[in-house]
């Protein structure tokens, strides 16, 4: 039987508005201007994947001017009309994509970009951005009321910029969550050294100028990128495991704290590598520098950043951020207990190897030190809010969660775990579900009443 006029026109009407939906769900749309992240909802950026930064930067520590050219390889993961990058403070002078001038608009620290024709999803592409201004550096609560992002020093600057200022020096899809490979190549006034991460390709002086190209080629969040400038007194070789080691540390400070950074740095990234896995990228080592401003240390990749001489503790600390932080990032700042408890717990593995504490009474220490009505017990570990993310029960109460487990789940569950967790996640993004979810399935118990007691509940526990 056919269908009457009112119905075949209802048909066609019908047909229309589905062809209609599918075109204008084909349409090019703008990329999101942030990834969404709660703490930092403008970090980061929608509609692409960063895959590759070449970074060329020319530093004048006299004036501070920084000036540069970074040039992002992404792949367009929707049909963009336009996307975004983070930069802050500096001035964009010109924008390209895939070789051709783009057009670009600016709202705080948002950079617009328009290529001149859409990206189809899927396509690569390429956007350089020539840049400049005098980089400033970053306060306010959340790195223990400390500046931090690019700092000049007496003799260059030091660049530490945990979480949210890597785009203080470079555009940038500025969020752990979309990791990338970088080319790193700085130009400084002769005779300063810029050191930056993974291994050294290239030195040479021209003119009055040293140029260093430095190559990471291994994912890396823009938090852990660094162009620190300034007189090193550098010293490489290999661990005792066979890893490359790089050790850059101001003359000034070399008489400094009686630690040998070189040979602690040597020690404990062997030792990570038996207990968390296989080294996870081409080189170790550690970049300390006089800036007494900046009271923290950064895990740098491949060679963490010191703002004087620590101690060994601090050192076998940032170390382990190269598994837990570095290699595994997170997917969301609120998960930042997997990088800070981790990193912490490491501290108090590294004293049970040298036979000074076990690790169960380095637990003990910190909880019994802390009465029930301290501040302390009332951060949620696994969301502890953006201005208090760096907060001291991030660490501690992070890794009292991670003795906890051990004792529950044993040693042979555990110390199978922490490897486990390395690998599953190597050069990618992790979350709190992910981790507990592994460590069930290894300990073949069900914790979430450890996990809900030690992370997502305030209030000090009862042992």
């Amino acid at each position: 039987m056919g269908l009457s006029r009112s119905a075949r026109l209802g048909a066609v009407a019908t047909a229309a508005a589905s062809f209609l939906v599918i075109a204008a769900s084909s349409a090019p749309t703008p990329g999101a201007p942030g990834i969404g992240d709660p703490y930092f909802p403008r970090l980061g950026n929608g509609g692409f994947d960063a895959r590759h930064y070449d970074l060329d930067i020319a530093y004048a520590p006299d004036t501070g001017r920084l000036d540069g050219r970074t040039t992002l390889t992404a792949r367009a993961t929707q049909k963009l009309s336009s996307f975004d990058l983070d930069l802050q403070q500096l001035e964009v002078t010109d924008v390209q994509v895939d070789g051709r001038p783009a057009r670009f608009t600016r709202d705080g620290d948002e950079i617009t970009v328009t290529p001149r024709h859409p990206l189809a999803r899927g396509r690569v592409f390429t956007v350089s951005v020539t840049y400049g201004g005098i980089p400033q550096a970053l306060g306010g609560p959340i790195i223990f009321g400390s500046d931090y992002g690019w700092m000049k020093t007496p003799d260059g600057v030091f660049v530490a910029c945990e979480p949210n200022a890597a785009s203080t020096w470079f555009p940038s899809s500025d969020h752990p969550a979309d990791k990338a490979t970088y080319d790193i190549r700085i130009k400084a006034p002769r005779g300063l050294t810029g050191v930056s991460n993974g291994r050294l390709v290239s030195t040479y002086d021209k003119g009055g100028s040293t140029y260093t190209h430095w190559r990471e080629s291994k994912p890396m969040a823009t938090y852990l990128a660094t162009a620190t400038i300034g007189k090193f007194d550098v010293r490489t070789g290999r661990t005792p495991g066979g890893i490359p080691i790089y050790v850059a540390i101001d003359p000034v400070l070399k008489n400094g704290n009686n630690v040998d950074v070189y040979a602690v740095t040597a020690a404990a990234t062997d030792y990570w590598s038996q207990v968390f896995g296989p080294y996870p990228f081409e080189e170790t080592g550690a970049i300390v520098d006089d800036m007494p401003e900046a009271g923290f240390s950064l895990e740098v990749q491949s060679k963490p950043a010191y703002s004087a001489v620590r101690n060994e503790t601090t050192i076998v600390h940032e170390l382990a951020h190269q598994w837990f932080g570095d290699s595994v990032s997170v997917a969301q700042w609120k998960d930042i207990w997997l990088n800070e408890g981790f990193a912490t717990y490491a501290q108090w593995l590294w004293a049970e190897h040298q036979g000074t504490r076990t690790a169960h009474d380095s637990f003990l220490a910190g909880y019994t030190s802390r009465p029930a009505d301290s501040a302390f017990w009332q951060i949620k570990v696994a969301d502890p809010q953006r201005d208090t993310m760096f907060a001291s029960a991030v660490y501690q109460r992070g890794a009292m969660a991670l003795q906890m487990l051990r004792e529950r789940i044993g040693d042979t569950a555990f110390f199978k775990l922490l490897p486990a967790w390395t690998k599953l996640h190597r050069y990618g993004n992790a979350d709190t579900a992910g981790f507990i979810r592994l460590a069930e399935r290894v300990s073949g118990q069900q914790l979430d009443d450890l996990f809900d007691t030690w992370l997502f509940t305030t209030g000090k526990p009862a042992l």
